[in-house]
């Protein structure tokens, strides 16, 4: 079987690779730097055994239901990958892209790193990678919706606002979330991009999309939840609801991971609670969903890229 001739510009990928892969050591340096030990020695302290232990599994269940997003834009894509590529690419990218920030181009990236080995072009990792996101935000909105209607009270309690707002906000996202279903449901929608076109899933993958995004969603906001002290009386729903809005804003600061402004909205969303305990679980959430998955994921990354030049070697 012929050898396919090399592009010329095949080098961008692997340096691209490499560019965040140093930044990512760069980066997780400086956050480690900034986390003071007796903080973290009072954070492990407040917290059970149970509480960690809870934490780690919802921590799992949340980068495993992460997967699916790449499985189901595989699979919409008409590519076919085994489950342990698409598993590394997912875990890797995700863990990277959480505490780097700018998903599109550093999950990007690293899926790129991932997926070429297995004949997946870069305009294919791009649509994969939009499609999602989609995954996400679809799942978001479901989840906070829900939220907001079914615990409107609690959550205008921790809003400071009047009910009429929470329920106005969830019928706004409803609408929005449902006049989506019904454009993708109607016929063959396609995004276009600087004429880069991109087929959207139909109405049953998107369906699909919603509901496995909406239980990733819950799975990583339970992390958080059941490391907040004990005795709380704060329902999940509405702790749901606050989560969402921390996400959103941490989004749109563009911080890596929201990084701070997270942590500042939830404080702000949890203040009747003890501020020295939901600062340590705060503090216990960073390292459990963010730091310890991006360690692994640069371990992971660099095995990965070891094994594939011992494989080289003997060919």
């Amino acid at each position: 079987m012929p050898l396919r001739k090399r592009s010329r510009w095949w080098w961008l990928g692997p340096l691209a690779s490499s560019v965040i892969f140093v930044a990512s050591l760069v980066v997780l340096y400086y956050i480690v730097r900034e986390i003071e030990p007796g903080e973290l020695a009072r954070a492990f302290a407040n917290a059970s055994q149970r509480q960690l232990l809870l934490a780690l599994g919802f921590t799992a269940l949340s980068y495993l239901l992460l997967t699916g997003y790449d499985a189901l834009a595989l699979r919409r894509l008409g590519l076919s990958i085994p489950y342990r590529t698409t598993a590394l690419a997912s875990f890797t990218s995700y863990s990277v892209a959480f505490t780097l920030g700018f998903p599109i181009v550093t999950g990007g990236t690293v899926r790129y790193w991932v997926y070429s080995a297995k004949g997946v072009r870069a305009s294919e990792v791009a649509s994969l990678t939009v499609i999602a996101g989609l995954t996400f935000w679809l799942g978001l909105g479901m989840i906070l919706c829900a939220s907001l209607f079914y615990a409107t009270e609690s959550v205008a309690v921790l809003a400071r606002t009047s009910p009429l707002v929470i329920q106005a906000v969830g019928a706004a996202v409803a609408l929005g979330t449902i006049g989506y279903l019904f454009w993708v449901a109607t016929g063959e929608r396609t995004l276009r991009v600087s004429g880069w076109n991109l087929p959207l899933p139909g109405l049953g993958v998107t369906l699909a999309q919603m509901l496995l995004g909406a239980a990733e969603v819950c799975a990583a906001a339970a992390v958080l939840y059941v490391l907040l002290p004990g005795g709380h009386n704060l329902p999940y729903e509405s702790f749901l609801a606050a989560y969402i809005f921390a996400c959103l804003i941490g989004i749109a600061s563009h911080a890596p991971g929201g990084l701070g402004v997270f942590e500042a909205t939830m404080l702000i969303a949890l203040s009747r609670l003890p501020f020295e305990q939901v600062l340590g679980a705060l503090l216990l959430f960073r390292i459990i969903y963010y730091i310890l998955p991006f360690i692994l994921a640069l371990v992971l990354l660099a095995l990965n890229e070891m094994i594939r030049r011992i494989r080289r070697h003997e060919i």
